[in-house]
């Protein structure tokens, strides 16, 4: 009398939904469990890029000081490069095994374009970062996001994880062009 585990084949072991579960693909789509939030993901997305910029500015102008050595690991534009290229293939990832096109729960889409905003804008290219110019970049990011001007919503059709992070990227240059015309009339 043979018995035949049935999560087993010929062919090895069924993988089941956990093993198949894309983990590390999701942390980062998810920008470590913040698209998981209850009411407006994308704003913890948000919310999430801009303290992470916050954080590798603080770390970056203090460290500079101290002359380490270890200012280029933590500059923004870099992690801003990494996040994007990462954001790309999570992002494609999260959407495949989700089954579903942007699927909500995908924000790093956001910190991407929330981060993209303040770095491309004024402030941090004349060092003058400060609250004001975090919130103004934080209003215009997702006011920009979610309305979705041309040519975003054409950058949302790409395939996906491409799709996904090419809209935000087209948020975060109105955002940052909004901010430069806001440090024009004086603000």
């Amino acid at each position: 009398m043979s018995t035949t585990d049935p999560a087993s084949s010929e062919l090895g072991p069924i993988p089941t939904a956990t093993q198949n579960r894309p983990r590390l693909a999701l942390l980062v789509a998810t920008a470590l469990g913040l698209g998981y939030l209850p009411q407006a993901p994308g704003t913890w997305g948000s919310l999430g890029g801009l303290a992470l910029l916050w954080v590798l500015e603080t770390l970056q102008q203090r460290l500079a000081v101290f002359q380490t050595g270890i200012v280029l690991p933590l500059n923004p534009y870099l992690w801003c490069a990494v996040i994007s290229l990462l954001g790309v293939w999570a992002a494609g990832r999260a959407e495949e095994h989700l089954g579903t096109k942007d699927p909500q729960v995908v924000v790093i889409d956001e910190v991407y374009g929330q981060m993209l905003a303040l770095l491309l804008g004024p402030a941090l290219f004349e060092g003058a970062v400060n609250w004001k110019s975090y919130s103004l970049g934080f209003i215009l990011f997702r006011v920009f996001d979610i309305w979705k001007p041309f040519p975003a919503r054409r950058a949302e059709a790409l395939p996906g994880g491409w799709g996904i992070m090419a809209d935000d990227l087209v948020a975060g240059v109105y955002a940052a062009a909004g901010l430069w015309v806001a440090r024009y009339f004086g603000w």
